[in-house]
């Protein structure tokens, strides 16, 4: 299932969950979006140590998997090359880059992966690097070979020329008592380039502040890090597998602009 879907689980009151008995789950698998270290700490707590991961795409199929026995021991991660699958972490020049420096993420060509695009031969120019292909995503890899997926290159924001990967600020905020749901991008700023702004939507019962939420940004990241400003939502756009739908909070802020960072 997706990430929102287990987030949804564990977010029940706690008398309701007790209400179930769960002790004859063995295994969960979890892929489709990232997930907050919040929810699978929870997930661990709920379930137990059943909690399986997988990153992966349409076009390339399953790339590494996390097991149980290291959800909690290597957080953020989304676990090891999957049996069969050679990955590559490289940069704008298609260079290796040194392990713990993010780059994007390459998946050598197998049998099954994809050819190519429907009628959209620069898509699928954009994706290949001789043997190597790529759906478009940041990552960094550990000392283990570890996998540490930060954002989406077209989710990365660049502000004052730094690159900021919102994921990580999203799951920080997944830890405030306040935040049922959170989305983190770029928006305009005509200084920085773009700035970053989070939309929330706020637990059942709660009104947290904007104030609240910067402050709380603040205490566990980096200054550069912490959102500008904030909005709040009844709820957060999410498609029919309950992927986060960025583009559609972005939009208005970039609406008649013709130039985007």
């Amino acid at each position: 299932m997706a990430p929102i879907l287990l987030k949804r689980i564990v977010d029940l009151p706690e008398a309701v969950r007790a209400r179930y008995d769960v002790a004859s789950m063995q295994v969960i698998v979890m892929a489709a979006a990232p997930c907050p270290m919040k929810v699978k700490e929870d997930v661990v707590r709920y379930f137990g140590p059943v909690l399986y991961e997988f990153y992966g795409s349409t076009e390339l199929g399953m790339n590494t998997l996390l097991r149980p026995e290291d959800v909690l021991r290597k957080p953020g991660s989304c676990g090891r090359a999957a049996p069969g699958v050679e990955l590559a972490v490289l940069d704008a020049e298609g260079q290796p880059v040194k392990r713990g420096e993010p780059g994007e993420l390459f998946v050598k060509r197998y049998d099954g992966v994809f050819d190519e695009y429907y009628k959209k031969p620069e898509a699928t120019r954009q994706t290949q690097r001789g043997d190597w292909l790529s759906v478009g995503d940041v990552a960094w890899m550990d000392d283990e070979g570890f996998v540490y997926v930060c954002d989406r290159v077209r989710d990365m924001v660049i502000s004052g020329g730094v690159n900021i990967y919102p994921a990580e600020i999203e799951d920080v905020l997944h830890r405030h008592p306040g935040v049922q749901d959170v989305a983190v991008f770029g928006v305009p700023d005509d200084t920085w380039g773009e700035r970053l702004h989070a939309a929330v939507q706020p637990r059942p019962g709660t009104t947290p502040l904007a104030a609240d939420l910067i402050e709380f940004a603040r205490r566990h990241l980096a200054g550069y890090k912490v959102p500008r400003d904030v909005s709040f939502h009844t709820e957060l756009p999410r498609d029919s597998a309950g992927k986060l739908l960025k583009r559609v909070l972005r939009e208005p802020y970039w609406a008649g602009r013709t130039a985007r960072v």
